[in-house]
């Protein structure tokens, strides 16, 4: 791409990485809740897992109403939905996974995309969201998101939740591609903003 063109679907400008992002196909639905704040934030990783996997949707969260395209599919009888967030009566993806296969449904799993702390925020003050079951992931490996300063110790970005929820469904190629090429991107991605090209080991597609 130009080295003067931004690409309007990444937003990068030196290295375009549109083309190298795996598809990924699941048995689940990705309903991602988004905090308003991460519509002005390039730092957002949960627009790549919209656009890795088929079968996810993006809802914008308002303190005062659900999203009703959100709530539709929370009323749909085909779909048994989850809240990812850990809690004392969470469960394993896997258990709601099987849970929902024996209900001769597929599973939901909500995903609040914010910071940890407006993902909290959303939980407390959206009492629809207070009714959903919980389920919890079982992380493997420590985040390697480097793009915000104020990351906690041992919290996953969107990218990487959905990555986790993928592996511990059974399909753990597509997680390590979507993994493989996350840290291709935090690379390309640090250098962009930096005004320059990414000169360091080329992403190479799992």
């Amino acid at each position: 791409m130009s080295d003067n063109a931004q690409c309007p679907d990444c937003g990068l400008k030196f290295n375009c990485v549109c083309t190298q992002l795996p598809t990924v196909t699941v048995a689940a639905h990705f309903a991602l809740l988004t905090h308003e704040n991460e519509l002005s934030r390039d730092t957002n990783t949960g627009q790549w897992l919209l656009k890795a996997v088929s079968s996810s949707s993006k809802h914008i969260w308002h303190r005062k109403q659900p999203c009703p395209a959100l709530m539709r599919l929370l009323n749909d009888e085909n779909y048994a939905a989850y809240l990812l967030f850990p809690g004392n009566e969470s469960v394993s993806v896997a258990t709601a996974q099987q849970t929902s296969l024996a209900d001769n449904k597929q599973p939901l799993f909500i995903v609040l995309d914010g910071t940890w702390q407006e993902a909290k925020k959303m939980l407390r003050k959206s009492t629809w969201l207070q009714s959903l079951p919980l389920v919890h992931i079982n992380p493997q490996q420590e985040s390697q998101y480097q793009l915000r300063r104020n990351q906690a110790a041992g919290h996953l970005c969107t990218l990487e939740v959905g990555a986790e929820v993928i592996r511990e469904l059974g399909n753990e190629q597509d997680s390590a591609s979507l993994r493989t090429f996350f840290s291709h991107y935090m690379n390309v991605f640090q250098a962009d903003k930096s005004g320059h090209r990414y000169t360091g080991e080329q992403f190479s597609a799992q």
